[in-house]
């Protein structure tokens, strides 16, 4: 049962007893199942509280429509993934951020290949057009604070900038590289990592 995010503003009532935190881990879990066996067009919050074995009303204390559920999961991925690399970079020096951005795609594959319904939902719902957008910018915002931490220095306008650029390449392309390879076209990822290093050279060098 993964966690649930410290801060969603997608919850119409925060859990306050473990129960209840508890509950609202078994409604993302089950959501992130679903998403994976139906998508996103055909998921409902009624099969998601049977999936959970949770009555109806439950996901709706929560949750004011299916989207405001997703959008919650995609927030858990975003806390989850958040951990992940920070404690890759714990391990790795600060001089070498080459090692950071590894670890960064290294940690996006692996919830890509392993977590339910990250393939479909990562950092943000599906729809609409511009939920990729929000997505992609949520996710530089993440990761430029963490960078700039373990690199020493300010997340500046200039890093942010140069993280989102990374971030909207970066998911181009592994789009492409999922798109007919369910573990992702390892010459396409490949790629994306040598053109993300080599863009980001001018600034982090």
């Amino acid at each position: 049962m993964g966690p649930v995010p410290h801060v969603n503003p997608n919850l119409r009532r925060a859990p306050v007893q473990q129960r209840s935190a508890d509950r609202l881990a078994r409604i993302l879990d089950s959501c992130a199942g679903l998403l994976d066996e139906t998508g996103y067009e055909q998921l409902t919050t009624r099969a998601v509280a049977e999936r959970a074995e949770v009555p109806i009303g439950s996901v709706y204390r929560f949750f004011s429509n299916k989207r405001a559920l997703v959008d919650a999961l995609a927030l858990r991925n975003l806390d989850t993934y958040a951990d992940r690399i920070t404690a890759r970079l714990a391990d790795l020096p600060a001089a070498d951020w080459r090692a950071a951005i590894d670890a960064v795609l290294d940690e996006y594959l692996a919830m890509k290949r392993s977590v339910p319904g990250f393939a479909l939902v990562d950092f943000g719902p599906p729809l609409p057009a511009d939920a990729a957008d929000d997505a992609n910018r949520r996710l530089a915002d993440r990761l430029a604070v963490l960078l700039a931490g373990h690199l020493g220095r300010r997340p500046d306008e200039g890093l942010y900038r140069a993280i989102l650029v990374s971030v909207e390449a970066a998911d181009a392309l592994l789009q492409l590289a999922f798109r007919t390879e369910p573990s992702g076209d390892a010459a396409i990822v490949a790629e994306t990592r040598t053109l993300v290093r080599s863009y980001l050279a001018q600034t982090l060098d």
